[in-house]
């Protein structure tokens, strides 16, 4: 299992990050998101054959990309 934290600067209200949490939710893999309105913060924990490609491509689709590091 993974599990990684990332910045995700469009959110800003609890629909931002409940809109994340469905897309993600909806990836065969991945098993949990947590997100914080304040600190635009998400965490997801993952397994295949979820990947963090899958993931930034998700986010990507609905405008809620992850910021680059």
């Amino acid at each position: 299992m993974e599990s990684k934290t990332f910045k995700v600067p469009n959110i800003g209200c609890d629909g931002c990050v409940n809109a994340v949490k469905g897309e993600l939710s909806d990836l065969e893999g991945v098993s949990r998101v947590d997100g914080v309105v304040d600190t635009k913060m998400v965490t997801v924990e993952y397994e295949a054959p979820a990947s963090w490609e899958k993931i930034v491509s998700a986010l990507q689709e609905i405008d809620y990309a992850p910021e680059q590091v």
